[in-house]
């Protein structure tokens, strides 16, 4: 899988692609309430729920493509969580289009999210789980993440659970080597 950070603002074919895959995820949506009408979403709403995302401080939203160039996941991570309390980093949202889920092109993107925090330097990641996401949930455990928490999310007051994994320092060549949610 090829990982890349996506450029703001994205270019009117990347935008298609980002909007199919949303689109692709119309269940995850009707239950998070993040866009009107699940059945619905345009490339309007998705470049600007992109802009909102990355204009925070420390954002970053990566692309994961296939072997064949195909975009199958997206990943949103913060480097640091607005509360200053929090020390660890956060993967906001993942999302893997819906014709190729069960691939592990989910576990790869997380996979790869994890190690780029891991190079950074930092002890663990956190994420929230929506409280009506029991899939969502499966996954994220199944990776070896654990409920830390219970809150209402920071954008619309959803209830979650927030999840954190600590990363494992790799030994590398040269000694150790080194992402909203609520």
């Amino acid at each position: 899988m090829d990982i890349n950070p996506l450029t703001h603002p994205p270019g009117r074919a990347l935008l298609a692609e980002l909007t199919a895959l949303y689109a692709s995820n119309r269940d995850f949506f009707a239950l998070s309430g993040d866009f009107p009408d699940p059945d619905a979403i345009s490339a309007e709403q998705i470049a600007a729920a992109l802009a909102e995302e990355g204009a925070m401080p420390g954002a970053e939203a990566l692309l994961g493509r296939d072997g064949e160039g195909r975009l199958v996941g997206v990943v949103l991570t913060l480097d640091r969580h607005p509360d200053p309390a929090d020390p660890d980093p956060w993967i906001g949202l993942l999302l893997v289009d819906a014709r190729h889920r069960r691939t592990g092109h989910g576990r790869r993107l997380a996979g790869a999210v994890e190690e780029r925090f891991r190079r950074a330097g930092r002890a663990a990641v956190r994420l929230a789980v929506l409280d009506n996401n029991p899939d969502g949930l499966a996954f994220w455990t199944a990776l070896g993440y654990r409920e830390i928490d219970r809150r209402r999310d920071r954008r619309l007051g959803r209830p979650c659970r927030v999840l954190r994994k600590p990363l494992a320092r790799a030994a590398g060549p040269q000694g150790l080597s080194g992402f909203p949610a609520p």
